[in-house]
């Protein structure tokens, strides 16, 4: 069992997400960051579904209440184990009575905690994932804090051979060097005017504060909108459409961009002029507010591409692993 000293500023269970409810109006919430979650678990041995801590900027202190071995993977994320300093990206020892204390994010703004077996906690509609919006999932469907106790599950994993698990540096991601996510344009791009299209992939957009699970509020120049004669079956808004379902990453329009992220509403009015690819969603997740960073439109196919890329690598993380 592990109990929480400090729950950090946003400390969830997340783990691959919940998938199939959609059309309900349930997001997949999930790591918002599955490659680090997945090199986390790869650490220590679990299988990719197992659930772990994600921590964002500020990390959670914890006591150990049982031997365990554990990883961080994610964003730089300064750790120390009884004083002592815990590597990156390397599956450590923790002994029964040992406490993990850890501090803010030097890069990057999300680091994911993994432990051999998983942190157990009970599926909700599939998914140990937390969504906190209607307190479902993870911890009593919420950010954990001072005095929670998780358990930890169990798998099958020796401990004792997996400590030392390090994941090749190469394979990993730079959170220093995120200067653009890519996008793929579409669905009412339309309503903006040519000049606008092609500046949403010209500029630098800030990450404003109003970012997190549910959206990334992003802030720029302002872009315009194709004018049309009322009544055309949609709100009064320029930014307004008929009601479509809202992709995950897709970039909604009320007037300055929103970056929908895994805990979003899933549908509504608003123009979304196009989608971050899957892959670079993980990397948006750790661009850190005041941050700026830039659309780069690519197609399906390269989208496609790039997630098998992403693929490659963790791949080749477990084969070092093995």
């Amino acid at each position: 069992m592990i109990r929480v000293l400090d729950g950090g500023i946003s400390t969830t269970v997340q783990d691959l997400g919940r998938f199939g409810q959609y059309h309900i109006g349930m997001p997949p919430s999930g790591a918002m960051d599955l490659f680090s979650h997945r090199v986390a678990n790869a650490l220590v041995g679990n299988s990719p579904e197992a659930a772990t801590l994600e921590m964002t900027y500020g990390g959670a202190d914890l006591r150990f209440e049982e031997d365990a071995v554990v990883a961080l993977a994610g964003a730089d994320m300064p750790a120390r184990i009884d004083g002592d300093d815990v590597p990156m990206h390397e599956a450590v020892r923790v002994e029964r009575g040992q406490e993990l204390e850890t501090e803010f994010t030097t890069t990057g703004a999300r680091t994911y905690l993994a432990v051999v077996g998983g942190i157990d906690v009970p599926e909700v509609m599939g998914s140990k994932s937390t969504y906190t919006l209607v307190g479902i999932g993870g911890h009593e469907g919420r950010t954990l804090a001072d005095g929670d106790e998780l358990a930890i599950g169990e798998n099958g994993v020796d401990r004792e051979a997996v400590i030392g698990n390090r994941a090749p540096e190469s394979r990993l991601r730079d959170f220093e060097a995120i200067d653009d996510v890519r996008v793929v344009v579409g669905l009412c791009d339309y309503r903006l005017t040519d000049e606008s299209r092609e500046r949403l992939c010209e500029v630098d957009w800030k990450v404003t504060p109003e970012a997190d699970r549910v959206g990334y509020r992003l802030e720029g120049p302002e872009l315009d909108f194709v004018e049309r004669e009322q009544p055309f079956g949609a709100g009064t808004d320029p930014s307004n459409v008929v009601d479509v379902g809202y992709p995950i990453g897709s970039i909604q329009l009320p007037q300055q961009p929103i970056v929908l992220m895994r805990d979003a509403v899933t549908g509504g009015g608003y123009a979304t002029v196009a989608t971050v690819i899957s892959t670079d969603r993980d990397l948006l997740a750790q661009i850190r507010t005041h941050e700026t960073v830039r659309f780069d439109a690519v197609t399906v196919d390269e989208a496609l591409e790039a997630r098998e890329a992403a693929q490659a690598d963790l791949d080749a993380i477990r084969d070092a692993l093995e």
